[in-house]
């Protein structure tokens, strides 16, 4: 069995924390964390994780441009890209699709299915 590598952006301490914890203890994943989006670029690029889980509302470099920076880098344009949220109106979920995002999971998010919900978006 392959153990999976998930990089986690998100600038906020509990939410990693607690989706760190959910990731390695339910779904035995290797995790690894960034508190901003440049931090995480630069993580993606050495580590190239299975899968990033990438925070949309961050700081300085928000989760789009993160994303859009991720795309341009050719050491991580094919890595998947899951965006967590707390904007679920309809419009913005459209325009976070049209990006080429592989998921959207929205924030508040239940910790013991997280697990799940990525397996499920990538099919494994």
């Amino acid at each position: 069995m392959t153990t999976r590598h998930i990089l986690i952006i998100d600038d906020e301490y509990d939410i990693r924390a607690v989706a760190e914890l959910s990731l390695k203890a339910v779904g035995a994943w290797q995790v690894s964390t960034a508190a901003s989006g440049s931090e995480g670029v630069a993580k993606a690029a050495a580590e190239q994780p299975d899968v990033i889980l990438l925070d949309v509302m961050m700081p300085d470099m928000d989760g789009i441009a993160t994303f859009k920076a991720l795309q341009a880098n050719p050491d991580t344009k094919s890595i998947p890209v899951i965006l967590l949220t707390a904007k679920t109106q309809a419009a913005e979920q459209r325009r976070f699709a049209e990006l080429g995002v592989r998921a959207i999971i929205t924030k508040p998010f239940k910790a013991m299915k997280l697990p799940a919900q990525i397996a499920a978006a990538l099919d494994w």
